[in-house]
């Protein structure tokens, strides 16, 4: 439960570091509300995870798991350029993620 926890808590990762940069230096009002609540569940997330599963693996899983999800969400709506070195070094993210996972 805790590993299904910590990943939505990485999630929101994503959605908060979105939200922050659309809400121009917290002058638009939706994104900023957005990025507080999303702040708020990720941060409730990672504290609640880390009760149960090692500190570093912890905050490692939630950082990859937000950084990959932005890096995505940036490449979607066409705001990041896909090369060959950002696709592969999302991929050793993501399959270190997995690997910590593994290995826990």
């Amino acid at each position: 439960m805790a590993w299904i926890v910590l990943i939505a808590a990485g999630m929101m990762e994503a959605v908060w570091a979105t939200a922050l940069s659309a809400s121009d230096g917290f002058k638009r009002l939706r994104p900023a509300l957005l990025f507080f609540i999303a702040l708020a569940l990720s941060m409730a997330g990672l504290a609640w995870a880390m009760t149960s599963l090692p500190t570093g693996t912890a905050y490692a899983v939630w950082v990859g798991v937000g950084a990959s999800l932005t890096v995505v969400w940036g490449l979607w709506r066409g705001e990041e350029r896909l090369t060959l070195a950002r696709s592969l070094l999302l991929l050793l993210l993501i399959g270190s993620v997995v690997g910590l996972k593994a290995v826990s």
